[in-house]
């Protein structure tokens, strides 16, 4: 009985963990936006460097009187290069891999050919990382499928958590030393500070004691 268990046990276990990763598989995020009519709304990720970024958007109206509002489009990196642009569309898509660190910026506006004139709704389907891979092409490339194939994505998400958690490590070792470096110069500023009132103390009080002189006070 007990081996039997035991047996139940190490079969499921593995189960498990292989049904648990799949959820992390399908991390992608599925927004909705709310456009106003004259503002730009955005939407931003921080994504590490060397990560693959997947987005499809359309535009959803609920007017069919009139026909669908067309939005424009931006994608910017961390250091304001632009990676996607268009304009006069009511879908489309993009994807691009990271060489920047740092937050990415997407922002949709409405372009002008709205007749209805109020707000439309945005479906965003935003993917990164192991999320975005093309799983199907893998599996025929490779000949893999079955447990075999969710292995491999096993291996995939462990390898995204481990760049991940270098990623965390990093950027908290740069705040640690931004952090010390300010706390550096704010110790300075304060020296200097206490230095400054001191010597106006000491100017003030010799100017001071002049001038009763001069008046002969003292």
């Amino acid at each position: 009985m007990g081996a039997s268990a035991k047996l139940r046990t190490g079969v499921l276990l593995p189960l498990f963990i292989l049904c648990s990763t799949s959820n992390l598989l399908h991390s992608g995020q599925a927004i909705w936006l709310t456009l106003p009519a004259t503002r730009m709304k955005c939407v931003t990720e921080e994504i590490h460097n060397n990560v693959v970024v997947l987005a499809d958007y359309i535009v959803i109206s609920d007017d069919h009187s009139h026909p669908t509002p067309t939005i424009s489009t931006k994608v910017t990196s961390p250091y304001g290069n632009t990676l996607h642009r268009t304009g006069n569309s009511t879908h489309g898509k993009f994807a691009f891999t990271t060489d920047e660190a740092g937050n990415y910026l997407a922002c949709f506006w409405v372009d002008g050919h709205n007749q209805g004139g109020g707000d439309i709704s945005i479906n965003l389907e935003w993917k990164t990382g192991i999320a975005a891979k093309d799983w199907e092409s893998v599996a025929s490339k490779e000949q893999i499928e079955g447990v075999e194939l969710e292995l491999r994505k096993l291996e995939g998400v462990v390898q995204s958590i481990h760049e991940n958690l270098l990623y965390l490590k990093n950027r908290e070792a740069e705040l640690r030393t931004m952090s010390a470096k300010t706390n550096s110069r704010v110790a300075w500023l304060s020296v200097m500070s206490l230095g400054v009132c001191i010597g106006v103390s000491v100017v003030q009080l010799l100017h001071l004691k002049r001038f009763f002189r001069k008046k002969k006070l003292i």
